[in-house]
């Protein structure tokens, strides 16, 4: 394919301040790799003179391999095509010694700076409870904005204002004894060399004369900073982007830095060779609502394709059993394959009655049936492999087969019931030795049996207790239906206090707290359909050998279910947007003039994923906390227009 004018021209034009805006589908990477060769094959500019800079190690090897396809092999190599942090290691590994670092210093990654920021606050305030959250967000918040201790923004609790400032002060002390380093550091540190030693500064400003920054709409002020001081003596800089993929900047983004770019030379890419003209015509009415974008309107090159679907659901359940059937139809008359189609969703959560549903669905799989989707969850941790699922599911598994040894010992102290590691040793020790299933040892155990086991008198009680729950658990299965049941139990064993008292962080507790939710949900949807059991919905749902199962039957053939923000960069033949509600896109917590600017352009790179076939859907009522909430569609859809729609029965 060859390139276009616009695209041609992104090429060529090598020198000075350079804005490429590149909207969705308009071959981007292309233009910056054809620029790549250019500068080697017409200009003569040395591969190692030239920098391109990423976001993601997979877009950084995608590049190299296609310029190796347009010069020679070894002047590929040359070329310096990395991550921003990358980059930044390099660099450091050279000079760091400088700012009184080793070069061999060690990185840490998130869960090695939680384990020293918890031990840090707790030797500033020592013997206080602490919760981690507000001090990692104003870290994160300083470092990503290469701010110091005294510039945090002053909040409405003083003491809590100090405590911050005094852990990060400390946190900063740590890592330069312990000589490491955690990847915003990576970032700052690098700053920090080029403005205290300009002689480094100039020995890579010589090295590096065009510079090339891909996903300039997604650099926060450290990078932005880093940008401008290697381009500093030459001023080749060219940045490429689009704000109107701008959805970052929850990860401290900020769009200001493409929309004020100081460029000499700017160039749209609008053609977009991915998408029908409906799809384009239906993101180009949204995201024109935006004030604060570069205008610019993409044009389509792929046909004009079909109307866009929309119908909005009476539940949450019709809502998901109506998006399956229209896929099982797309399969069917369009013979696409499972891995072409994608459901796209704002939060996290709404993947849950999908799993669930995918899980159960009967389906014709070319001469025989079939039960359950292949599917694979992006962005987020499956539902059924969380760890407060899994504990319900075991509590579930253990009556329906009190000889699950694997779910018995899963929950058997949780909550703490006193019984010991030492004390499960030996239980399990002696069932296997007497070939015995270890339910009723614990069972005689209770009865005050097997002396010769020289259990403590906690442990006994621990065991009696829990097996007095056990038979209280088989009755109130046996009269209640599964939903009820559940509830019971969680109320029974103070679960919600459990998993408040194991989790520090608010946020991951009212998480942890909406999935054990949506358990009792998936029983409520599970439970109305004909001869509903407890042992049929586990095995109807696959727990224990699911992912092996699909592995071998489909291979990587696999539907995609993820978030609006994992989708960015992909495409698929069919798109499902779902959960269209306002209280969710835009989200309840972005109500701000920018947040509902950016909660819009997420909606934009949803739609855009799209390249033939793109469906929209809501609910009117969704479970909410334990609660049936009603829900309004989502504002940005009245922007759509209606001849571009159409609107058919959720059945």
């Amino acid at each position: 394919m060859k390139l276009n004018p616009n695209q041609q021209k992104a090429v060529v034009t090598t020198e000075g301040l350079v804005l490429i805006l590149a909207g969705a589908g308009s071959g981007k990477t292309r233009v910056l790799v054809h620029r790549i060769a250019h500068l080697i094959r017409e200009k003569n500019i040395p591969s190692s003179s030239i920098l391109g800079l990423t976001f993601t190690n997979k877009a950084a090897s995608e590049m190299r391999e296609r310029v190796a396809k347009l010069v020679h092999e070894k002047e590929a190599k040359e070329v310096v095509l990395s991550t921003f942090h990358s980059f930044c290691i390099r660099i450091l590994r050279k000079e760091i010694h400088r700012l009184g670092f080793t070069p061999k210093f060690t990185l840490y990654d998130e869960k090695d700076m939680r384990r020293l920021m918890m031990q840090v606050a707790s030797e500033i305030y020592e013997g206080e409870e602490l919760s981690l959250e507000p001090i990692i967000n104003a870290i994160a918040y300083l470092k990503s904005k290469g701010l110091k201790s005294d510039a945090l923004p002053k909040s409405s609790d003083p003491k809590q204002d100090a405590f911050i400032k005094e852990v990060y002060e400390a946190l900063r002390i740590a890592m330069r004894a312990y000589n490491a380093l955690d990847f915003d550091t990576l970032l700052t540190l690098t700053v920090e060399l080029f403005e205290t030693f300009p002689e480094v500064l100039e020995k890579y400003q010589d090295q590096f004369r065009y510079i090339m920054i891909d996903e300039y709409q997604d650099t926060n002020p450290v990078q932005y900073r880093i940008a401008s001081l290697l381009s500093k003596k030459w001023g080749n800089l060219c940045v490429v982007g689009d704000d109107d993929q701008s959805i970052y900047t929850w990860r401290g983004a900020e769009i200001e830095h493409i929309l004020s770019f100081p460029a000499e030379t700017t160039i749209k890419l609008e053609e977009n060779y991915r998408s029908t003209s409906h799809i384009l015509n239906a993101a180009n009415a949204v995201i024109k609502n935006n004030v604060h974008r570069h205008d610019k309107v993409l044009q389509p090159n792929a046909g004009v394709g079909e109307t866009l679907e929309i119908f909005n659901a009476p539940t949450e359940q019709d809502e998901v059993e109506a998006v399956i059937q229209r896929m099982l139809k797309f399969k069917e008359e369009k013979n696409y394959r499972w891995k072409e189609m994608a459901i796209l969703y704002r939060s996290n959560n709404l993947a849950r009655p999908f799993e669930l549903s995918l899980m159960q669905t009967v389906w014709r799989n070319g001469g025989e049936w079939s039960r359950g989707i292949p599917y694979q969850v992006f962005g987020g941790m499956a539902f059924f492999e969380r760890s407060e699922v899994k504990d319900l599911i075991a509590y579930l598994r253990i009556i329906s087969n009190p000889k699950d040894q694997e779910a018995l010992l899963r929950i058997i102290n949780y909550p703490r019931r006193g019984i010991s590691d030492k004390t499960l040793d030996r239980m399990t020790q002696f069932n296997r030795s007497e070939k015995l299933p270890l339910i009723n040892v614990m069972r005689k155990i209770a009865s005050d049996d097997y002396p010769e086991l020289e259990l403590t008198s906690r442990g006994v009680e621990g065991i009696a207790n829990f097996m007095a729950l056990y038979q209280e658990m088989v009755k109130k299965f046996e009269t209640l239906s599964l939903s009820e049941g559940l509830k019971w139990l969680i109320e029974k064993i103070d679960y919600k206090n459990a998993i408040f008292n194991e989790v520090k962080s608010d946020k991951m507790r009212e998480l942890k707290w909406e999935n054990v939710q949506a358990c009792i949900s998936a029983l409520q949807t599970y439970e109305k359909g004909e001869d509903a059991s407890l042992h049929d919905f586990l095995s109807s749902t696959m727990l224990d050998n699911r992912k092996q199962d699909k592995k071998d039957r489909f291979g990587d053939d696999k539907l995609n279910l993820m978030t609006f923000h994992s989708a960015k960069g992909l495409e698929f033949p069919a798109v499902f947007l779902v959960g269209l509600e306002d209280h969710l896109i835009p989200h309840m917590k972005s109500q701000t003039k920018e947040g509902i600017e950016e909660e819009r352009r997420l909606l934009y790179v949803a739609i855009t994923r799209a390249m033939e076939a793109l469906c929209l859907s809501m609910s009117r009522s969704r479970p909410h906390h334990g609660k049936m909430v009603n829900c309004n569609p989502s504002r940005f859809l009245f922007e759509i227009p209606k001849e571009i729609l159409k609107v058919t029965s959720w059945k």
